[in-house]
């Protein structure tokens, strides 16, 4: 047999090389695999012991618990059949085809090495061969001899190599298919058992989604009727009444005679109190801070004590109980509380004298909670804040308009657009929410808490005012509102159209045209701004004066008697005052107290500025004082002639409109101005560059402040002299303004032109009221920021006391001033 020595013959032999080498790289794969089965094997294992835990903890719900134990022992057992399974791959693909290519294909390695090297001798050989001379026949049989005996060896190295290459892949062929064929027996073993397993448990699973279906009946029937129960307490009045039923049992199964919260004033220097969970049990008044916590014994012996109502100290609902060797201080929540506790603790006392109970008994206290009337009482937070959004809904409700829906008419609407001023139902207030907060601020009448400040805002407007401006062109367009039956597609066309598109609005400045005789009359209507009078905060002229010209005139003039009767209006007492400013100040000099304590007669009274929009046809200021007798209402009134220096409304612009609405407090025209696309932010060049916000400080009220606030009006944008909002309302003496502009973050660091920052203007007036507040403000600002590295200006914490005392100091200002605004 010859070999033939050609390309040929060696390209198929290269081929086959290659394929032998592939089980190598199918070995790789197959550890790889099991590597991540065994970490998917581990990782089940932890799931099965979790489902074991919970099992543990759910031991009380048999049907949880059960639940849990099946499933957590077929995971087990399917966990265990992987594990199987890899095991199974361990042997049957991975050892086995690593045996074949450790050993065979190894030794085969070694042989194609020997035929490659017996190649190249044979080929330097045919070389030499080849370069024999043909004048030296030494050379030329020397050569040829060696080339006869390298064909030879290199023949019978061909033929062997060739046998172990067909040998080698036959081994192959079998190797493979015998690994493959193991490996998928586990994998049918694998299903078969997990089948088997599952087909075991299906009748428990058929049984457990039967009673899923009737769980979930039995949640909507209870859901229902848990609503039914939530909405008739919401009807009830929870305050403590003569009708309700006694609040302590002397003979109580547990011997609990009576349980709740009490203020407990403590021992200490301080005398500070304290609410601990107070209970009366086995002729002991005991307490604790916490329900887990051990119990302290306040009087070990009821019948060595005594009880009596307290009314020399400052506190309302006090009782004290005295025994021979201390006395404790305490505080109910009420009257009717205090009552029952004095008379608990008599009934209790007489109780044990005619008992006569074990002592032993009475030091193995262990306490067990019962469900009373006075610890369902003392949960008084959420009730009050109940009867707050009951208020709060009937207020606003009581608005022209608001007994329905603002866009689709459903009746008793529950929730607000707190920048429009409107009430919504729910499905309303959703589509409101996806305009974004930029066109819509939604929050719900019951479910969120109502600042002052808005809850007047949400007042000054109401559903009427707001749909006469979005809706002024509908009929004229022919256009049918969508009803509280529309869809929610048509409701949602609908608000997009009428406050993001703005379809419906009348045009700015139309005017009503009567015929009368032959002759065409305007009607128009002025709206003037509020004039309010308060006995306790009229203006002086002298302080009149100085707001119109704050550098004209220092209230550092004014007479002692003044500044007594401006001492008694602060929110502060006297000595307080002197504390504040003696802690804070830094000059030498004496310093007279605030010429004004609040925004009473906050208005300069030189100026009233009328405005109007689609209901009002005219912009005219007039000069009038404010006089002694003022009702404070506003006044509409029909003019057929323009006033002083009149303005056509067809020609105003939108933004006009707003900064002259804003000074005049009317925030109607105000809102119809911003729907007419206003920037709210925009200054008037011609009065030293004051945007509307300015405006509105110098118009006094704070509710228009908080409108402009609401709709993204800038808390810090100055004018042309670099005073903020904040600087003006110093300079006017506006406390409740400082306020609201302090609580919305407005910087008081940056002076004006002159400058003067704030609390340099404040200081200057003399106003003890602003002054405080700023000086309380910054003092505030520099403990967060001394606590904290994340403190920023404007933002408050929660969790700090210290915030909360400012944020309740700047409340309580707003609140005094809200009824003047």
């Amino acid at each position: 047999m010859t070999i033939p020595h050609t390309d040929f013959f060696f390209y198929p032999i290269c081929d086959q090389q290659m394929h032998i080498c592939i089980p190598s790289h199918l070995v790789k794969l197959c550890s790889g695999m099991i590597e991540a089965g065994k970490a998917y094997v581990s990782a089940n294992k932890l799931f099965v012991n979790g489902i074991r835990d919970l099992s543990q903890q759910c031991k009380k719900d048999e049907m949880i618990s059960e639940c849990l134990e099946k499933c957590g022992e077929s995971l087990q057992e399917i966990v265990n059949y992987h594990m199987i399974l890899f095991d199974q791959a361990q042997r049957s693909v991975k050892q086995q085809l690593h045996n074949f290519v450790k050993e065979d294909v190894r030794k085969f390695k070694e042989t194609k090495k020997q035929f490659d090297r017996m190649r190249e001798d044979m080929e330097i050989a045919q070389v030499k061969n080849a370069q024999a001379p043909r004048n030296k026949p030494h050379e030329v049989e020397e050569a040829t001899g060696t080339l006869s005996i390298t064909r030879k060896c290199f023949r019978h190295l061909a033929l062997d190599y060739v046998l172990q290459i067909n040998v080698l892949q036959a081994k192959k062929k079998f190797e493979i298919l015998d690994a493959m064929l193991s490996f998928m027996h586990a994998q049918y073993s694998l299903f078969q058992q997990g089948y088997n397993l599952l087909d075991e448990i299906d009748p428990y699973m058929k049984k457990l989604a039967a009673e899923l279906d009737q769980l979930v009946i039995d949640s909507a029937m209870e859901k229902r009727d848990m609503e039914h129960k939530h909405a008739t307490i919401q009807q009830r009045d929870f305050s403590y009444d003569d009708s309700k039923a006694e609040l302590f049992n002397v003979d109580a199964p547990n011997g609990v005679v009576m349980e709740g919260y009490l203020f407990k004033r403590a021992s200490n220097a301080f005398k500070t109190w304290n609410r601990r969970w107070f209970s009366i049990q086995n002729s002991q008044l005991v307490y604790q801070k916490k329900l887990k916590d051990s119990l302290t014994v306040v009087v070990e012996d009821l019948r060595l004590c005594s009880v009596k109502p307290c009314e020399d100290i400052e506190r309302r609902f006090c009782f004290e109980v005295v025994s021979p060797n201390k006395s404790c201080m305490l505080q109910a929540e009420s009257e009717k509380l205090r009552l029952a506790w004095i008379q608990a603790v008599q009934a209790s006392i007489a109780s044990a004298y005619r008992e006569s109970p074990d002592y032993h008994y009475i030091e193995c206290l262990d306490r067990t909670a019962s469900p009373s009337v006075s610890s369902i009482d003392s949960a008084s937070e959420p009730r009050e804040r109940s009867v707050r959004g009951e208020t709060i809904l009937h207020r606003i409700q009581c608005l022209p308009g608001n007994e329905y829906c603002c866009d689709c008419g459903q009746a008793d609407p529950h929730w607000a657009s707190i920048n429009l001023g409107i009430l919504l139902c729910i499905e309303c207030s959703g589509i409101h929410r996806s305009l974004g907060v930029h066109c819509s601020k939604v929050r719900s009448l019951m479910l969120d808490s109502w600042e002052p400040e808005l809850l007047k805002l949400m007042c000054e407007l109401g559903n009427s005012v707001i749909n006469h401006i979005y809706e002024g062109a509908c009929e004229a367009q022919g256009l049918k509102k969508p009803g509280p039956s529309s869809s929610r597609q048509e409701k949602e066309a609908w608000i997009k159209s009428k406050y993001v598109e703005k379809k419906f609005l009348k045009k700015l400045g139309a005017t009503e045209v009567l015929v009368s005789g032959g002759r065409k009359t305007e009607h128009r209507w002025s709206v003037k701004k509020w004039q309010r009078h308060n006995s306790a905060t009229t203006v002086p002229k002298t302080r009149r004066k100085y707001r119109q010209e704050p550098g004209s005139a220092s209230p550092a003039t004014l007479s002692s008697a003044l500044e007594r009767k401006f001492r008694r209006e602060s929110l502060f007492c006297p000595d307080e005052l002197d504390n504040l400013f003696s802690y804070f100040d830094t000059g030498s000099g004496p310093r007279s107290l605030s010429s004004d304590s609040g925004l009473g007669g906050s208005t300069d009274g030189s100026t009233d500025i009328l405005v109007f929009g689609s209901v009002v046809d005219s912009v005219t200021e007039e000069e009038c004082e404010v006089s002694e007798d003022s009702s404070g209402e506003a006044e509409m009134e029909p003019e057929t002639e323009t006033q002083s220096d009149p303005e056509d409304g067809r020609e105003l612009h939108p933004g006009a409109l707003l900064y002259k609405a804003s000074q005049a407090r009317n925030l109607p025209v105000m809102a119809e101005a911003l729907a007419h696309g206003a920037d709210i932010n925009s200054v008037n060049d011609e009065d030293d560059r004051k945007s509307p916000l300015i405006q509105a400080v110098f118009g006094g009220s704070l509710i228009a402040c908080e409108f402009l606030l609401q709709n993204a009006a800038d808390v810090n944008q100055r004018d042309a002299r670099g005073r903020g909002p904040l600087h003006h309302a110093t300079y006017l003496g506006h406390t409740g303004q400082v306020c609201l502009f302090l609580k919305r973050g407005a910087t008081q660091n940056d002076g004006d032109e002159d400058g003067q920052d704030p609390l340099s203007i404040a200081v200057q007036a003399a106003n003890a009221d602003i002054v405080t507040l700023l000086r309380l403000a910054k003092m505030n600002e520099e403990m967060r920021e001394s606590e904290g590295p994340f403190g920023q200006p404007g933002q408050y914490p929660t969790s700090s006391s210290t915030e909360q005392q400012y944020k309740k100091c700047i409340q309580e200002f707003i609140c005094l001033h809200i009824a003047d605004c």
